[in-house]
């Protein structure tokens, strides 16, 4: 059985992890933080170049990275838990998209109750360190470069791997962004779980804890005053159209992040 590091409906940081390393990365910790970040990465791309990166592998990264952004003052909301610990079938997560972070904590979230993969740009796959640890996870990959071509693959590749069992978590915003624009979100991960059958679980996500860099984009400043929070949804099932839905997922970011900017 697949360690799980979180089985209960919610996660909280601990308060005593916070007073245990409250005056330890006061200086620098931005330094400390991307030093062992690259280590956990570059440990990880070893193993997958040598054919071993499995799922046991991707959660003890995934864990290791969230553990590292607690020490370095990272204080994780997480709520909702019970409803990918309750629903076992495959899914398709529908997230916005924040930072690195969520793509880095959803593995050791996620894997431990399914096998679960992602829809990726061929820029991550390609990635000198990130891309053999996201190519051994069998993704669904896209270009951006030509959407009808993208749309036909991630149908038939999303149906192909979720009537075998693997979830799939979409990012259906084109880039990263701190704020949410509802028309740049689009439907693609409705349209996908109407083509396979399957219902939908939408997760709300603020990380803007970890910011995009200026030089290299996936290795930011980090802003300890920022708490993170996620949030995953009810399963939902689409309708015909998938209208419906898509605004359900939409109005669940949307009031999330609302409350979550109103405890500031």
């Amino acid at each position: 059985m697949l360690y799980n590091h979180f089985p209960e409906d919610i996660y909280h940081t601990s308060e005593d992890t916070r007073r245990l390393l409250s005056d330890r990365l006061v200086f620098n910790s931005r330094i400390v933080f991307v030093s062992k970040f690259v280590y956990l990465l570059w440990k990880a791309r070893k193993i997958a170049l040598n054919g071993q990166y499995d799922t046991s592998e991707w959660i003890y990264s995934s864990t290791s990275i969230f553990k590292l952004i607690e020490r370095c003052g990272g204080y994780f909301h997480i709520s909702g838990l019970d409803n990918i610990h309750n629903n076992p079938e495959p899914v398709v997560f529908i997230s916005n998209h924040m930072s690195t972070l969520e793509t880095m904590a959803f593995p050791g979230i996620i894997a431990p109750t399914r096998s679960v993969t992602f829809v990726v740009k061929d820029s991550l796959v390609t990635h000198p360190l990130f891309g053999p640890i996201m190519r051994a996870r069998n993704p669904i990959v896209v270009s951006r470069a030509n959407s009808r071509e993208d749309l036909k693959k991630v149908l038939n590749n999303g149906k192909k791997l979720l009537t075998e069992g693997t979830s799939i978590v979409i990012f259906p915003q084109s880039t990263r962004s701190v704020e949410f624009k509802e028309k740049e979100f689009n439907s693609l991960g409705i349209k996908v779980a109407i083509k396979a059958g399957v219902k939908i679980i939408p997760i709300a996500i603020k990380t803007d804890f970890w910011g995009n860099g200026k030089i290299i984009r996936d290795i930011g400043p980090l802003d300890r005053s920022k708490k993170i929070y996620i949030a995953f949804g009810e399963p939902l099932t689409v309708n015909a159209t998938g209208k419906e839905v898509h605004q359900q997922v939409i109005s669940f970011i949307k009031e999330h992040l609302k409350n979550w900017n109103e405890k500031k």
